[in-house]
């Protein structure tokens, strides 16, 4: 008997005034699975993932996800000026749980461990190179024990043992159990990937 998706996704329709950027996608995330979700720029990948994550409505379709999701962003919301740390940033995934202190500062700490970057907590999170900081958000997504990790562009920008690292850390997720979708180009990454979920002008063609 085949379990039931993670996220389910039916007749997604999207549009930005008269142009249609998704045109009735159905996508399942599977416990356990990395999914790719490849395709040209403006095919409509990044506007899916918000979709899957909730923070952009569709006007036509659905999405039932079984557990909390996690939306890791290419380019965070936090201005350099900003006097945060890895640990404050990383922190940020536990805002909305009921935990109590000590089991936030916990999660916060096994989860920049998990990243390797336990030994830069206190360092500003704006002196950190790209691939940190991408490390850095996957944390916050870890600490947040979201079961369901979506990503925009994890590899974007970042050299080849950054993207390396980072595959690992998914494949490492989706072992725990975890269902992880990430928006990619790099192809090593779309290789690995226990699904493909290829997008052309917002149909999928795969």
């Amino acid at each position: 008997m085949t379990s039931p998706p993670a996220l389910r996704a039916r007749g997604l329709r999207v549009s930005f005034g008269a142009h249609t950027v998704l045109h009735d996608l159905d996508v399942d995330l599977s416990w356990g699975a990395v999914t790719a979700i490849a395709g040209p720029n403006g095919a409509g990948k990044s506007t899916l993932v918000e979709v899957l994550a909730g923070v952009r409505t569709p006007q036509r379709g659905t999405v039932e996800c079984a557990d909390d999701v996690a939306l890791v962003v290419q380019r965070p919301e936090v201005p350099d000026s900003l006097p945060v740390t890895v640990r404050d940033v990383a922190a940020m995934g536990t805002w909305r749980t009921r935990s109590g202190r000590r089991e936030r500062r916990s999660r916060v700490e096994s989860a920049l461990h998990e990243v390797d970057l336990a030994d830069l907590a206190a360092r500003p999170f704006s002196t950190l190179s790209g691939g940190q900081r991408q490390r850095v958000l996957l944390a916050q997504g870890i600490a947040r024990q979201a079961r369901v990790l979506l990503l925009d562009e994890p590899a974007a920008g970042l050299d080849e043992v950054s993207r390396d690292r980072t595959r690992q850390l998914l494949a490492a997720a989706a072992r725990s159990g975890a269902a992880v979708a990430c928006v990619t180009h790099d192809d090593t990454a779309i290789e690995a990937a226990d699904v493909v979920v290829r997008l052309e002008g917002g149909r999928r063609v795969r």
